[in-house]
């Protein structure tokens, strides 16, 4: 058998060390080999045995977990999960956290946080064997349940021939999950203020998006917002899908814009990257270039094959630049995936591609 998962869950409340202890022993392939109740505790107990995994509190007594997870992302790189009651206003700590080099977020509630626990226990299992499969890196300056895994079929039906021929109108689309806060960040940062319209799915807690965009926007040349329902896909702009919610392309005329849409988890994900592809392909065809980035799962594959049936032209990032090469590996396995390129590389190849140069 292969060996457990070996986890420690560093939280300065009692009952939240026990449910999660609870949740992750539900899994055969985890086990909890130690908790703590602050990151003074958590430094022996990481002398003892050093983990797979660690889940990190952030509001904590005697140092805050912001700084811990710097400390060790600086001296001893370990696969972080960040588990916090994070505010609205909180959410720029949690992207702090992403930048300091935390694999995920979740997020759970002030009140009820035993209860919210339980009823995350598969999504809380997931993040954790994805994070245990990331290539972490030091910081210098997440067996799955056997629940549905629905496809993108749940949300829209498969492309048809309604999109346009190939037109001057250019659609960049974007998929990522593990390690694409930053990913994302390189390659929006390498755009024009001119680059074609973006879109965007990145695997991200429900109320994080806001301020995900608005720190991009801070960065960025190109305009960077998360999407709101109808909001027009237009040159030098980009829209990142809101959590908990899936983005889709549509088109009227020429013009292309954006539905926002509840609905099931698609690949175990909403926000889903299938559901995006296969709107783009459905609706930009030849006029679309597709980029999957760095995550785990499968989420994206199929529908970047969709999309290059489409005629579109799909780059995936090449697994030496990836945190977890779980995703664009899966595309390229189906044959979707035209070009793979490290991170650096994947801005200039996707102007290329707008560009018409496809080689």
């Amino acid at each position: 058998m292969p060996r457990k998962i070996r986890v420690l869950v560093v939280d300065d409340s009692a009952s939240v060390r026990q449910t999660l202890k609870a949740i992750l022993e539900s899994d055969p392939g985890i086990e909890v080999i130690a908790t703590a109740s602050d990151p003074f505790v958590a430094v022996q107990r990481i002398a003892e045995q050093v983990p797979d995994v660690m889940t990190l509190d952030v509001e904590m007594p005697r140092m805050d977990g912001i700084t811990f997870l710097e400390q060790i992302m600086r001296q001893h790189p370990i696969p972080v999960v960040i588990c916090s009651s994070l505010t609205d206003d909180g959410s720029r700590t949690a992207l702090a956290a992403l930048e300091r080099g935390a694999v995920d977020i979740i997020s759970k509630p002030k009140l009820g946080t035993k209860q919210f626990l339980e009823e995350s226990s598969i999504r809380i299992c997931d993040v954790v064997r994805s994070a245990a499969r990331a290539g972490v890196r030091r910081f210098a300056g997440p067996a799955l349940r056997a629940t549905p895994k629905l496809t993108a079929d749940a949300v829209l039906s498969p492309a048809g021939a309604g999109a346009m021929l190939e037109t001057t109108e250019k659609i960049i689309a974007v998929g990522a999950s593990t390690g694409g806060t930053e990913a994302l960040r390189v390659f929006l940062e390498a755009l024009p203020a001119n680059a074609p319209g973006v879109v965007i799915v990145q695997h991200m807690p429900e109320k994080f998006t806001a301020s995900f965009a608005a720190r991009l926007d801070g960065l960025c040349k190109v305009s960077v917002a998360e999407a709101v329902n109808g909001a027009a896909v237009l040159p030098g702009e980009v829209l990142i899908a809101p959590g908990n919610h899936h983005l889709l392309l549509k088109r009227s005329g020429a013009r292309y814009y954006v539905e926002v849409r509840d609905g099931p988890l698609v690949s175990r994900h909403r926000p889903s990257v299938d559901v995006l592809f296969r709107s783009v392909a459905r609706y930009a065809g030849a006029n679309a270039v597709g980029v999957l980035m760095t995550g785990m799962g499968d989420d994206g594959a199929k529908g970047m094959l969709e999309m290059k049936q489409a005629g579109a032209f799909n780059i995936a990032q090449d697994e030496q630049s990836c945190v977890v090469f779980g995703m664009p590996n899966e595309a390229i396995k189906l044959g979707g995936v035209d070009d793979v390129v490290a991170l650096e590389a994947i801005a200039p190849r996707v102007l290329r591609a707008c560009a018409g140069i496809r080689r």
